[in-house]
């Protein structure tokens, strides 16, 4: 099994308010725990600079204005988060999916990876609603 959580929130705003703040890279430190900066390298790849370390991501999917999937390989861990809105009255339910396969080096400890991941990420959309609540 290589789902890490699912995360669901609903967020007082319409889906084009949420997808504006969700793919403002420059505002991801905003709302993803232990990121400080992001810049996008070009249409398709990220950098972070992650707890004093640079990662980077690549945008594998893009359904504009509904979901966006981010993918992280790294020695031998790949990590797909799948972000989704659908509209819910005047509301927004956005969901985060996040999946983690490992090489077989890493699969004894892929369940502790997994949830190492779901403390660390399990609350972005929490901060999202906050972020995205507070503006006018």
């Amino acid at each position: 099994m290589s789902r890490a959580f699912v995360a669901t929130q609903v967020i007082d705003r319409p889906p084009e308010t949420v997808w504006r703040v969700l793919t403002d890279w420059r505002r991801v430190p905003d709302w993803m725990p232990g990121v400080d900066e992001v810049t996008d390298v070009d249409d398709t790849t990220l950098r972070y600079l992650a707890r004093k370390r640079e990662r980077t991501s690549e945008i594998t999917a893009v359904r504009p204005g509904e979901s966006v999937t981010l993918t992280s390989v790294r020695g031998g861990v790949r990590a797909d988060y799948v972000y989704s809105l659908e509209p819910a009255g005047g509301t927004t339910r956005a969901t985060l999916v996040a999946d983690v396969t490992t090489a077989a080096l890493w699969r004894l400890v892929a369940p502790a990876l997994r949830a190492a991941i779901r403390r660390a990420d399990g609350g972005q959309l929490d901060a999202l609603k906050r972020l995205v609540e507070a503006e006018p």
